[in-house]
């Protein structure tokens, strides 16, 4: 996938991610977007090469969310 091909799926999916953190933590969508941009999480969803940007965004919150009560997140099985 190119670079564009790769935002483009990031600008759908990042605020469906943001959106289910707002809403988990109660937090408002500016501190849920902060949040999520500082994450490992994301820093590995923006890698093509990692293929994140093909899960869904309940999964990758699920694994946000891992990340901040653990400090580590687990990669599904079929990834």
């Amino acid at each position: 996938m190119d670079t564009k091909k790769l935002e483009a799926m990031l600008v759908l999916l990042v605020p469906q991610v943001v959106e289910i953190i707002a809403k988990e933590h109660h937090v408002d969508a500016v501190k849920a977007a902060e949040n999520f941009y500082r994450s490992k999480v994301y820093g590995i969803l923006e890698q093509e090469e990692t293929k994140l940007w093909h899960l869904s965004a309940l999964t990758l919150f699920n694994m946000y969310d891992e990340e901040v009560k653990t400090g580590k997140f687990t990669f599904p099985e079929d990834n």
